[in-house]
């Protein structure tokens, strides 16, 4: 039984949208969810519909596509209209390792993850409180004040107008530029990116 049987064709329905392939190109990537359907008891375990003649998953139809071109062509691209968590979500599901992302994508399916272990650091102890502990000073854990300062920058905390003003942005300008100019620079950059660089680059101080 080749490409071009009838009795090859295999019909799903995903949110709605209906994608006939081939069951040999579902082959392809076995032990995913997409292979199981070409198992004899595949009517049993899935939302199948004789009438129509199709498997229904209520699932997102637009990621759906890249999933099944996968299967076609070998690529696994990531999507640019479609969040990171839901796309991980989905490759999960059909049961695709993320190690398959092509490289062309692996920084757009990846950059999600970047920004939530940038944001975590922000939530360890108070930048403005030192160490979080009383009498902590000598305990080896505080961060070091280019660090605090550097968080304070990438948290927003730079007005002109508080702290030692203008002394402290002609300090800092250089490192303003670095942190904002280039997001791949640190974990804070990458979250900020270049949100700020027209505030800074307007920021007219004497």
């Amino acid at each position: 039984m080749g490409k071009g049987d009838d009795n090859d064709r295999i019909v799903i329905n995903v949110g709605g949208t209906r994608h006939e392939t081939y069951r040999s190109t579902l082959k392809t990537l076995p032990g995913t969810r997409l292979a199981w359907l070409t198992e004899p008891g595949a009517f049993a375990n899935f939302d199948y519909d004789p009438k129509a003649d199709e498997f229904f998953f209520d699932r997102h139809p637009g990621v759906f596509a890249h999933i099944l071109n996968y299967y076609r062509t070998g690529k696994l691209h990531c999507p640019a209209d479609v969040c990171g968590p839901l796309y991980e979500e989905e490759i999960a599901f059909w049961g695709i390792d993320e190690t398959d992302v092509e490289p062309c994508c692996w920084m757009t399916y990846r950059q999600h993850r970047d920004a939530e272990e940038a944001l975590d650091s922000f939530e360890s102890p108070d930048i403005n409180s030192g160490d979080g502990e009383a009498g902590g000073a000598g305990d080896g854990v505080a961060d070091s004040e280019d660090e605090l300062d550097t968080k304070r920058l990438a948290l927003g905390d730079c007005s002109p107008e508080t702290g030692a003003k203008a002394g402290w942005w002609r300090k800092w300008q250089r490192r303003i530029w670095a942190l904002f100019e280039d997001p791949y620079s640190s974990k804070y950059a990458r979250v900020r990116g270049n949100k700020y660089i027209i505030f800074f680059k307007n920021l007219d101080i004497q």
